[in-house]
């Protein structure tokens, strides 16, 4: 199922680490993964230095052969894909959202490439705001405090995973407890292993696959009940 997680960023966050986290977690796959960091939220406190960063990072990517080694960020899955991102990136931007990085597909190279783009000032008024962007668009977002990003965080349609970034572990446990997810990981970007279950809430699905809980949807068990 689908997703939208969000990526926070707490003030006391190790930001090099957070930013290398929302660009491997936000682009790897060039971006096309339902746990992907879609919506990175940041403390105030620490945003401009996080998105100077993050910026900069995302500005200095190439598109390249993703049969290369060393390629970070390939083409999409295809053009229709490429073609419904482009159209959710400047819906965004006609409705107001602004362009730190811009990006999108580039017609001068054949087939389904895109470069990557971020935006900021996103609202709850645009369609973005709670659609899923599956490809390279990251949205940055501000948060007042840990409740005003809590808020952002759920208020989507879906609920597959979200990354808590922060050095103090009651304030990750905290925050882990009040997200509407199926799935909360500190201090990295989301994954899959295949000890750890998968799956999420509300539109992204219930049940789970991949560890013993995912183990458990293949059994079938018998009941024997005596009740002499």
């Amino acid at each position: 199922m689908g997703g939208s997680d969000a990526f926070i960023v707490a003030a006391d966050a190790d930001i090099e680490q957070a930013i290398q986290g929302a660009i491997s977690g936000r682009f790897g796959n060039t971006g096309q993964a339902c746990n992907a960091a879609k919506r990175l939220i940041v403390i105030e406190s620490v945003y401009d230095k996080f998105v100077e960063g993050f910026t900069n990072a995302v500005s200095n990517m190439t598109l390249a052969d993703p049969l290369k080694e060393d390629t970070f960020i390939g083409p999409m899955s295809s053009k229709a894909a490429a073609v419904n991102l482009q159209a959710q990136l400047d819906s965004a931007i006609q409705a107001g959202a602004t362009v730190l990085v811009e990006g999108g597909m580039v017609k001068d190279k054949p087939g389904a490439w895109f470069a990557p783009a971020v935006l900021t000032d996103v609202t709850e008024s645009m369609d973005v705001y709670r659609e899923e962007l599956f490809g390279p668009v990251a949205v940055v977002y501000k948060a007042n405090d840990i409740d005003h990003a809590i808020k952002i965080a759920n208020d989507v349609p879906f609920g597959l995973g979200a990354s808590i970034q922060t050095q103090d572990a009651a304030l990750a446990a905290e925050i882990a407890d009040k997200l509407e997810v199926g799935m909360v990981t500190i201090n990295a970007p989301s994954g899959t292993e295949a000890n750890t279950p998968f799956g999420g809430v509300k539109r992204s699905g219930f049940g789970r696959e991949l560890g013993t809980l995912g183990i458990t949807e293949f059994l079938n068990y018998k009941l024997i009940r005596d009740k002499s």
